[in-house]
């Protein structure tokens, strides 16, 4: 059998992750390193790349006492979607990486919101355009070169050509995935289009690993770099889903949904927007309900107890719409939506239930406003998070949903990396 590798690297914002598997998907290695806090002051978020670059040489580091890096043949990197920097001709950041989560553009937003389709990706402050209008008013942007997102910087340091980028993490800087264009629209809001990278898909060859990679850590000089993707993607990937109807959902503090689809979804009144992977789209909405209801209520000591006493044959008929406040997006887009937790019965254990019910019917009520906007209902629901591990809860979803719904097998960020690798050389 052959011993080949294939490494998918998960850069986040609070930590890198490397999971090695072989040809036959099976994981042979993994490391993990953990990031300080990024910088918060107000809605403004910042991090230094170079501690992203440190941690991922001590994850090689780490995962190299356990797998033989000579054995390793691709490299692929998912980030997190929005976080970007400026760099210089050389790649060098000229600006600290702003966040995923940095709000503070709210006058770029709006100019974009003038021009952009409803439909883009680039709306909100938080979008990657966003901060590209921001950065080029910075001092630092007279000798910037490009704009790139997590994925790009890490895919450089490793050998990649400057300026390179994959279709999902530019989804939020405007580009148009459905042409597979820069369109038009940004020349109206000031873009500087020689900032914007040259776009491919997840899974292209982009390049082999740096000589001196080779040196520091053993890695054969032939190994090939592969783009990426975001994180959210990547973990999609994971998951083994891959046809028209399947489906994911990823039950955390919050519930999202994704499901592929062979046309590309879009509303802005629903906060839909479609990522492209391969020949399929992946169109999903992210409702505000979630693991977080349950913690309001109940401490995890108090819902392990009570979860072999659930009944899911018994539905409790109670009519719930689980919030953690007022304000929902998906699949009722309305700021002013009010939770509805009541009648509360004196039982816990049917209040709980009910609540796994209402949660239950949101995730129906969101794939079937997918379908009503062109997306395929799915015919198999694979979940994540959380909740995936509550084996009466998969009762009530799959009563409620009429589909199968399993628990995935893997769901790392970084597995899925690590598959979109191995494609690239089969």
């Amino acid at each position: 059998m052959s011993s080949d590798l294939f490494l998918g690297i998960d850069m986040g914002t609070s930590g890198c992750r490397i999971i090695a598997i072989n040809e036959m998907g099976e994981i042979r290695g993994r490391s993990h390193v953990s990031l300080p806090p990024p910088q918060r002051q107000g809605r403004a978020i910042e991090q230094d790349p170079e501690q992203w670059w440190q941690a991922i040489k001590q994850a090689f580091t780490n995962l190299f006492q356990e797998v033989p890096a000579k054995a390793v043949r691709s490299l692929a990197v998912d980030g997190t979607s929005g976080t970007v920097v400026l760099v210089d001709k050389k790649g060098s950041p000229l600006t600290p990486a702003l966040l995923y989560n940095d709000s503070r553009n709210h006058a770029e937003a709006h100019l974009i919101a003038e021009q952009a389709p409803p439909h883009s990706g680039a709306l909100g402050p938080t979008s990657s355009l966003a901060k590209l209008l921001y950065l080029q008013t910075r001092p630092e942007a007279l000798q910037a070169a490009y704009l790139l997102h997590q994925a790009d910087w890490i895919a450089f340091r490793l050998g990649a050509k400057l300026g390179i980028s994959d279709e999902n993490n530019c989804l939020k800087t405007g580009y148009d995935s459905n042409q597979q264009e820069w369109p038009d629209w940004l020349d109206r809001v000031g873009v500087r289009r020689e900032l914007l990278p040259t776009v491919v898909p997840p899974g292209t060859l982009i390049g082999t690993i740096d000589p001196s990679h080779t040196e520091t850590f053993q890695i054969p000089p032939q190994a090939k770099l592969v783009a990426g993707t975001t994180d959210s993607i990547a973990a999609f990937i994971a998951t083994g889903a891959g046809k028209p109807g399947d489906a994911v959902t990823s039950l955390g503090s919050t519930l999202a949904l994704k499901v592929a689809s062979e046309r590309p979804i879009f509303s802005a009144k629903y906060g839909i927007y479609s990522h492209r992977l391969g020949r399929l789209w992946l169109a999903g909405g992210a409702s505000n309900s979630g693991g977080v209801v349950l913690r309001q209520y109940f401490t995890q000591a108090q819902l392990d107890e009570m979860t072999p006493h659930l009944q899911p044959q018994q539905i409790t008929g109670l009519n719930y719409y689980p919030l953690p406040a007022q304000g929902e997006r998906f699949p009722v887009p309305d700021p002013h939506y009010s939770p509805c937790l009541a009648p509360r019965p004196r039982d816990d254990i049917t209040f709980f239930q009910a609540i796994l019910e209402g949660i239950a019917r949101i995730e129906a009520q969101g794939y079937r406003q997918l379908q009503s906007l062109g997306a395929p209902f799915p015919s198999l629901v694979k979940t994540t998070g959380g909740g995936a591990h509550n084996p009466a809860w998969l009762q009530i979803r799959e009563h409620t949903l009429r589909v199968p719904v399993i628990a995935a097998h893997e769901t790392e960020a970084a597995y899925g990396s690590a598959l979109l690798a191995r494609q690239a050389l089969s």
